[in-house]
């Protein structure tokens, strides 16, 4: 399915028929495209790119689409790729992680550091994080796809 060219989003970079590789979701899902474009919230003189998640209810373009600026899609890589490295060696810990010490890692950027961690203000963590981890588990083979596909390209590109 061919994505809006017309709506505040302006597409430059797209993947249409995204709805035949959406994970689990594959022939079964309203994210119908990907695209990198001018992102809608650009005023005057001020130039962002985003990242969009078109999503088609079947009958028009839902306002449930996801647009985010690129480094917030990175980020969220990031905190994939910390999250998926924690649940390897999780199994060590009676709850999947040590609760004295919830913080899985300190990512630097921007002259800061990104937390990631365990999100002990959730009162059904220990619950919640069974099937989290579960999922993931469930999941492993279409994200390590993706994730060797991601390495590939990174590595073509002297990262």
């Amino acid at each position: 399915m061919k994505i809006p060219t017309t709506l505040k989003h302006k597409p430059v970079v797209v993947s249409d028929n995204y709805e035949q590789v959406d994970g689990r979701y594959a022939r079964n899902t309203d994210a119908k495209g990907l695209s990198l474009g001018l992102a809608q919230w650009n005023d005057r003189g001020k130039v962002d790119i985003s990242a969009k998640v078109w999503r088609y209810t079947g009958e028009k373009w839902s306002r449930q689409s996801e647009e985010l600026p690129l480094h917030r899609v990175l980020d969220l890589s990031i905190l994939i790729c910390r999250s998926m490295a924690h649940f390897r060696e999780a199994y060590r810990y009676e709850h999947l992680y040590d609760p004295q010490e919830p913080i899985i890692d300190r990512v630097g950027l921007q002259g800061d550091a990104m937390t990631v961690a365990v999100c002990t203000d959730n009162d059904k963590i220990n619950e919640d994080i069974k099937l989290f981890n579960q999922a993931l588990s469930d999941d492993d083979e279409l994200i390590g796809e993706r994730l060797r596909a991601l390495s590939r390209i990174l590595k073509d590109m002297g990262y």
